[in-house]
């Protein structure tokens, strides 16, 4: 990731979706499908309700790991265990 020097933008998707979970999914999915896209962030992707846009859920640990890499598992997984390869995603996916 290119440190921040200049603002940048934010792209706000808004969905059909009425639950937390199923936002966090497709997340996820686009994650999986547009990783290789270096543009986009998605270490820092969050989800807020419609209404509420202000309080917003991380979905993503996005640690800092050695080397720079970052923790690609949800942000409620158990402590100690951030990963950043592949599998880590895979696992993340189901």
């Amino acid at each position: 990731m290119v440190p921040v020097t200049e603002p940048h933008w934010i792209i706000h998707l808004p969905t059909t979706l009425r639950r937390v979970e199923d936002a966090a999914a497709l997340a996820m999915a686009l994650r999986h499908s547009l990783g290789h896209v270096v543009a986009i962030d998605f270490g820092e992707t969050t989800l807020s309700e419609e209404d509420r846009q202000f309080v917003r859920t991380r979905v993503w640990c996005d640690r800092r790991l050695p080397g720079g890499a970052r923790c690609a598992l949800p942000t409620d997984h158990p402590g100690g265990s951030c990963q950043a390869t592949p599998a880590a995603r895979e696992n993340m996916l189901g």
